[in-house]
């Protein structure tokens, strides 16, 4: 439990001192995993395949918990769960996702070979099957892998082999460094092999450029600081996010300026007479320094079409304006499970059941840059971005996340989006803006 939690200390750094609080701490994460590793070991010995799915399952339940335990002021602060309900439920989803884990751990006690660079290759596999599993099965939650950790060490080589291939290296190496101890020196040479030969074709791949510049965009990024629990209110929240929004998007210079989630947090049809219309006219002619943009998040559809959590982007010439709808919806907050109502029922949270948007939307096209929004927290799932490159000519040349991370307060969950940012830009090799 001691390895899990600095496990999820790891991914951002949560105290102040010692290290920049926030950092991702990438020997950290490798220590971690390597004591659980090395306690694995033991079990080899005498198959005890039940004990390494326990000590599996513990180990995961505190790293996961430990990452993503900010899930409790969303619930409790501001969606008005009692306490003791908001923290079972996050404890309960800890220990679901900790599952795959614990069944990892038992296939490599299980299967792994006698031989130190094997079993280091089967444990890095089996964890890389419970990380997948838990990244896409059930819509997936992938949140805190262990792979974000090492985005200023070993994600050298994310544009190769993507998150999950930077965890599977990590969990490899860690894994190698538990058991070396117990080969004889002979063996830990040829050891050495099994390091420095992939190392080698790695790093060649990792430099090896697959994108090249695409020139410059300037770009202002909205925050209005406005407090989650007065957002949604009527007279406070809301009418000091429509005034503050509309002078900031009146005032804009820059070629894009971009404002976050739900920054307008009203539909369309709601908003004050002329004020969405006013907003329009503004982005449909060139500004003083010449053709302007903006993306803005913002709700739409009605009662009987139904809503989609969305971006909408206004520019210059258009028929109609841009529209991204939100494609990977959050359980919970956008949409409801099948016989969790109940659960949703106990919040007070104004969100609720969002139509999906389609897979592969087509891109804003602004400055002759190739925009792909996403919003919130899709920017986990980098292979559904990917889904964006297709078609070569349609392919994204920036990256832009619209979020509302309000909903966790001030706690690494800001820290911990910003590493999985940064991966997906150096997975894609494209800027990722965030607004």
């Amino acid at each position: 439990m001691l390895a899990g939690a600095a496990q999820a200390a790891s991914l951002a750094w949560p105290f102040p001192f010692g290290l920049a609080p926030g950092a991702p701490v990438w020997w950290l994460q490798l220590l971690s995993l390597g004591l659980l590793a090395w306690q694995l070991e033991g079990c080899r010995a005498g198959h005890q395949w039940r004990r390494a799915a326990c000590l599996g399952w513990l180990f995961a339940l505190t790293w996961l918990a430990g990452t993503f335990w900010w899930l409790f002021i969303s619930m409790h602060t501001y969606g008005g769960l009692p306490a003791v309900l908001a923290a079972l439920a996050v404890a309960a989803l800890a220990g679901a996702l900790a599952l795959y884990y614990a069944a990892a751990c038992a296939a490599f006690v299980a299967l792994a070979p006698a031989s130190v660079a094997w079993s280091a290759t089967v444990f890095a596999s089996t964890w890389l099957l419970a990380e997948l599993a838990r990244g896409v099965w059930f819509t997936g939650f992938p949140w805190g892998a262990g792979g974000y950790a090492q985005v200023d060490a070993l994600a050298i080589f994310a544009n190769t082999v993507g998150v999950y291939g930077v965890g599977w290296i990590a969990a490899w190496l860690a894994c190698l460094g538990a058991s070396w101890q117990r080969e004889p020196l002979v063996r830990r040479r040829w050891s050495l092999v099994w390091i420095v030969i992939p190392a080698a074709l790695l790093i060649g791949l990792a430099r090896h450029g697959w994108s090249r510049p695409a020139g410059q965009l300037g770009v202002t990024l909205l925050q209005g600081d406005i407090p989650q629990e007065e957002k949604f209110e009527p007279g406070t929240g809301i009418a000091t996010a429509l005034q503050w929004y509309g002078e900031q998007l009146q005032e804009a210079h820059t070629a894009l300026v971009v404002a976050p989630e739900t920054a307008i947090p009203l539909l369309p049809q709601q908003l004050p007479a002329g004020y969405w219309a006013g907003l329009r006219q503004r982005f449909a002619q060139p500004g003083p320094s010449g053709p302007q943009a903006a993306l803005i998040g913002i709700p739409l559809g009605n009662a009987s079409e139904g809503y989609t959590n969305s971006a909408v982007g206004l520019a210059p010439g258009q028929a109609t304006p841009y529209r991204y709808d939100k494609h990977h919806l959050v359980p919970f907050g956008e949409f409801i499970p099948p016989m969790f109502r109940w659960f949703t029922n106990l919040m007070n949270i104004p969100l609720g059941d969002f139509n999906r948007g389609a897979l592969g939307q087509p891109p804003f096209d602004v400055d002759g840059q190739r925009l792909a929004p996403n919003i919130c927290y899709e920017d986990l799932f980098g292979e559904e971005l990917g889904a964006r490159f297709a078609d070569a000519a349609t392919a994204p040349t920036i990256f832009v996340n619209l979020s509302n991370i309000g909903w966790f307060g001030n706690t690494v969950a800001i820290d911990q989006h910003l590493e999985i940012s940064r991966m997906r830009a150096l997975e894609f090799e494209r800027p990722m803006i965030r607004a």
